[in-house]
This record gives structure tokens, C-alpha cells and sequence, in this order.
């Protein structure tokens, strides 16, 4: 269970259930606080959602407790956090881990290597929701909620104000006209498999690209998403003839061993309090070493 406080401000909704959910609690989460152990108080006093709310009240939101997954186990990987807070933590996550378990592969995930640590830490009873998933082969950082309020809110927030930029190595170099861009070009499936493609009845993604360096035959490229949609970096990539280094699902032919993408900036507001986030990190030494080898 997390506790959650707030107050009335003059211009907020003044239902008790409306003003749960401009604050970022799901109808899912006040369902839940219901009936599974909750509570919403107002002023120490237990209200439903039709209360009326004044100006200064004071808003208790205790959510419920959270189902068992039976089948989810601890793992005692390494999890290297950037940043934590109460209600959420940032990892730096390794190429070739999981964000979340698959159906075939459910022991050492993120979200397995958390449990591990909220475990030894004494808590149990926190749950982690990723918010931020990425690739196996991509690393970076990845965000991951405490309880079902972060994810919510996390959720609500614009593609303009949660900014997350990457680094790729691709192939290929740019022109003098191309060296800033978006690419916009919708995805879909193209196949029964994981691979996604350029379809035009596929969903709307853009990209924001800048070139950093170019060395022959190779270019070192800063992306923000501004849509998420799967395998979107690796395919508007290749779409514009630059495949990431060692992507070999999307054409790549190189030694490199996994695609050549990392995470490395977060930026958001906090959605617990008023401040602006910025979480980044240095690429790890694979892809420093491969442009390094590059250039040389």
C-alpha cells in the first residue's frame, strides 16, 4: 500500500472522486482502494468519491493492496539505480537484460532484480511498474514506478514535457542538409515476429534525430522520441538508409554484438512535487569503444 496527501487548491475540481483524478489517481486505482483495503479520508474523515471538497481540505489517498503475482521471483542481479525517490526509481539498465519478465525468460528481468532489492531492503509489499520499457539489446535508463499511482501518473504526461533522448551509432553518413531532422513515418507489424516496418496503415511515430560526428561510413546520432512505438529508433533508421551498428534484425551487417542504442537522458516534471527532472548518463564502454575504433 502507498499513503498519498494533497489539498484542495481554489481552482481544483471540488468532487472528491474528479479531484483524485485530475491529481493523477486512475479510476482503476480509486476502484481498488475501495475494496481491496483502502481508504480516501478527507480531513482524518472516510468520504466516497461524491464528497464534496472545499478549499483547503486535506485529501488521504491510502491505495489498495496490490494482487500477488505467484509466478514473479526476486533476482539478486546488479541494478545499478540513478535516482530514487519514494515513489519511483531510474535504473541504468545493461544491454542483454530484460525490462520486464517474458513468458520464457521470468527470473532476471528489471523488474525481478527490483523485487530482489526492495526485498532486501525489508519491503515486500512495494510492487514495481515499469513505465519506461526498452529493447534487451538497448541500454540505458529505464523508470520504474513503486506503486500503481506512479505509473499513472507518469503515464499522463505529454511526449513534450517527459523527454527521452538516446545515442546511436548507425551506418552510413549524413549530407550537410540532413544533419538535423525528423523523421516521420508510421509502424506496424510486417510480420507474425517481433519485427516492425514502414507501413503506411501502421501507427503515426516521429523521431527527432541530430548528427554529433561522422567518421567514414559511420555516424554518431542524439534521438528523441516523440512518439513511442516498438523497435521506433531502429526502424525510422534504417528507413533513412542508417541501420544502428550490429542491429542485424533490421539489416545491420557488422560485428558489433548487439544494436548500438543507449538511453542516456531522461527530463520530466516530477509528478510528485514541483520540480523539473533531468536524469543523465554516459554511454556504456561497448558503444564508447566502437566509436572509438571507428574513428581511429
Amino acid at each position: 500500500m502507498a499513503i498519498f496527501k494533497l489539498t484542495v487548491k481554489e481552482r481544483d475540481p471540488k468532487k472528491l472522486g474528479a479531484f483524485l483524478l485530475k491529481n493523477g489517481f486512475s479510476r482503476q486505482a480509486l476502484n481498488k482502494s475501495k475494496h481491496h483495503q483502502g481508504m480516501i479520508l478527507v480531513n482524518h474523515k472516510r468520504r466516497y468519491t461524491s464528497y464534496n471538497l472545499k478549499e483547503g481540505d486535506e485529501v488521504i489517498f491510502v491505495s489498495g493492496k496490490e494482487k500477488e503475482n505467484p509466478w514473479l521471483k526476486p533476482s539478486y542481479g546488479s541494478l545499478k539505480i540513478v535516482k530514487e525517490s519514494k515513489d519511483y526509481l531510474v535504473v541504468n539498465k545493461d544491454a542483454g537484460v530484460l525490462s520486464i519478465p517474458s513468458r520464457y525468460e521470468d527470473d532476471d528481468a528489471v523488474v525481478n532484480r527490483m523485487l530482489g532489492y526492495f526485498e532486501n531492503k525489508g519491503e515486500t509489499a512495494v510492487k514495481p511498474h515499469v513505465i519506461t520499457r526498452l529493447d534487451r539489446n538497448t541500454s540505458g535508463l529505464v523508470l520504474v514506478g513503486k506503486n500503481p499511482i506512479a505509473h499513472a501518473r507518469f503515464s499522463k504526461l505529454s511526449k513534450d514535457i517527459f523527454i527521452k533522448k538516446y545515442h546511436a551509432i548507425v551506418h552510413g553518413n549524413f549530407a550537410l542538409n540532413e544533419l538535423i531532422g525528423i523523421v516521420d513515418k508510421p509502424i506496424g507489424k510486417i510480420s507474425d515476429g517481433v519485427k516492425r516496418g514502414i507501413v503506411s496503415s501502421g501507427q503515426s511515430a516521429q523521431t527527432k534525430y541530430r548528427v554529433l560526428d561522422q567518421v567514414e561510413d559511420a555516424s554518431l546520432v542524439e534521438l528523441q522520441l516523440l512518439t513511442g512505438r516498438t523497435h521506433q529508433i531502429r526502424v525510422h533508421m534504417q528507413a533513412i538508409g542508417h541501420v544502428l551498428y550490429g542491429d542485424e534484425l533490421y539489416g545491420a551487417e557488422d560485428d558489433f554484438e548487439r544494436q548500438a542504442l543507449n538511453c542516456f537522458y531522461l527530463q520530466y516534471p516530477d509528478p510528485f512535487g514541483d520540480e523539473e527532472i533531468i536524469v543523465k548518463i554516459d554511454d556504456p564502454l561497448d558503444m564508447q569503444r566502437l566509436w572509438m575504433k571507428l574513428k581511429r
